[in-house]
């Protein structure tokens, strides 16, 4: 007997959940690393998050990923967590937290770069290469003074591009390393080994000397708490939900949704400016975004494998 549609309320809500959830969660950062420092922040989420999700996998009865299956697990972690997440606390210390989720929307121009030359699983065609221009032309706008609007940190910017780069890199590695079978159990064994490599990260920065757990305000803790439970379990439940009743295609929508949301919670909430510049970089990276999904691939198509790995909540 097949199985029954989902009623149409629960398929809104799941969609409803990862796109304001997930657009949120950059606002959220914004507010935790004012008085947590960005990378023990990032290992308090993803610790407590993946703890929370392998425990649950583990008591469903998935076995643990093996000794081969780590090894790839924590290779993916290191690039993700670290090399991206990590970059993206830090940087959200310098940069407005609706530029950083439009310039980490930039991650499918890197790994369709990663897709021409490293894997040339995709044809470099005049619509894909004349995507990848508008798509950095649209970072090169976000980061540039003028129209009304302040200059980027500059060196909070390099971070969040070579977060992106990590984030790439590791979506074509993801078809070259031994992982867990079970996408939700890859999922939480590569939150906590980020986590674990999280803290370590702050602890080898100097982070913990001066640092007082017993200063965090409220407004920090609520923020964490947020990304734990809202950003990292119960958007990722939406997620693998979703996925699993709806086309990848409708589901991968959230790329586009999130850095519209997290622009306006910035400004609207956050206090960040909303001008033409920003207007400006995120329409461009936007369409450059939506051309790249949509554009025919020769053999695999590198935006699913993303998503069905390691979706965390890009924020």
């Amino acid at each position: 007997m097949a199985a029954a549609r989902p009623h149409r309320w629960q398929t809104l809500l799941a969609f409803a959940i990862i796109y304001l959830v997930w657009g949120s969660t950059f606002l959220a950062i914004r507010i935790g690393v004012r008085e947590v420092p960005p990378f023990l922040l990032a290992a308090m989420r993803f610790v407590a998050a993946g703890l929370a999700i392998y425990g649950w996998m583990r008591l469903r009865g998935t076995p643990s990923p093996t000794r081969r299956e780590w090894s790839g697990v924590a290779l993916l972690a290191l690039l993700i967590f670290v090399g991206d997440y990590g970059l993206v606390f830090w940087a959200e210390k310098r940069v407005p937290s609706g530029i950083t989720a439009v310039m980490m929307a930039s991650i499918p121009a890197f790994t369709a770069l990663s897709e021409i030359f490293i894997l040339r699983t995709q044809q470099l065609s005049a619509r894909l290469a004349l995507a990848l221009l508008v798509g950095i032309g649209g970072v090169a706008v976000l980061v540039s003074p003028g129209l009304g609007e302040g200059a980027i940190d500059s060196s909070g910017a390099l971070a969040l591009i070579a977060g992106a780069v990590c984030w790439s890199v590791a979506s074509v590695l993801m078809r070259k390393v031994p992982l867990p079978q079970s996408k939700v159990m890859n999922s939480g064994a590569q939150m906590l080994a980020g986590g674990v490599m999280l803290a370590l990260t702050s602890l080898l920065l100097g982070e913990y000397r001066g640092f007082h757990f017993a200063a965090i305000s409220s407004a920090a803790w609520l923020a964490l708490v947020y990304l734990i439970v809202a950003g990292s379990i119960i958007a990722f439940t939406a997620y693998v939900w979703l996925i699993s009743h709806e086309s990848p295609t409708k589901v991968g929508t959230y790329a586009y949704v999130n850095p519209v949301v997290a622009v306006l919670l910035g400004y609207f909430l956050g206090g960040e400016a909303l001008g033409a510049r920003t207007i400006a970089g995120t329409a461009l990276v936007l369409v450059s975004v939506v051309v790249i999904t949509t554009a025919p691939k020769r053999k695999v198509d590198v935006t699913e494998t993303v998503r069905d790995g390691v979706e965390l909540a890009e924020g």
